[in-house]
């Protein structure tokens, strides 16, 4: 065998293997039991509270610790809000999640559901948890990746918003059928 080939096939090796973690539960990460279902209760999701994380990564607060001598405090400090930002991503998760058993439940109610929308869904659940590993790692390791985190906040929200849309068709097509189906003149109703 050559080089080469032994070379390519490690590679797929590679990525297959990341793939297969990439696409696995989240029952396992820090916090999944803790954290509150998404859309329930108040109706707001995880997504909301990006700014809040956006202010507790910020370095400005560090840097004012170590001028101020309180290095110790500094490091503290930096560690819990990486535990908080670790349960913040592991929300989002969940949200996706969430938002991933609705679609589910929407497609099983549309008739209209095709091969291009559920390998549009599979692209995004890709796309989502690819994401979700690299920003869950460079936390992981100490790195604070504010921008890659608002990327997967406003990926996770534009899901909601294209979910959203989806559910009220849904619901604009149900409403036209329960008017036919109310009119008194039955007859003209064709059931296809």
């Amino acid at each position: 065998m050559s080089l080469t080939l032994i070379a390519l096939g490690a590679t797929v090796a590679v990525l297959l293997a990341l793939l297969v973690w990439t696409l696995r539960g989240s029952e396992r990460y820090i916090g999944s039991r803790t954290v509150s279902k998404p859309l329930e209760g108040s109706g707001r999701t995880h997504v909301s509270f990006l700014p809040q994380m956006r202010q507790a990564l910020r370095s400005e607060d560090a840097e004012f610790l170590m001028r101020a001598g309180f290095s110790g405090l500094r490091n503290r400090v930096r560690r819990e809000r990486r535990r908080v930002a670790l349960l913040y991503l592991s929300a989002l998760r969940q949200d996706f999640e969430e938002l991933m058993r609705i679609s589910r439940i929407i497609a099983g109610l549309s008739p209209e559901i095709g091969v291009g929308q559920e390998l549009e869904r599979l692209r995004l659940r890709t796309s989502f948890l690819w994401r979700y590993r690299i920003v869950w790692m460079s936390l992981w390791a100490g790195l604070t990746p504010l921008p890659q985190i608002s990327n997967l906040s406003n990926l996770l929200s534009g899901y909601s918003v294209r979910l959203e849309e989806a559910m009220k068709e849904l619901g604009e097509r149900a409403a036209i059928v329960a008017e036919m189906v109310s009119s008194p003149d039955r007859r003209s109703i064709h059931p296809v």
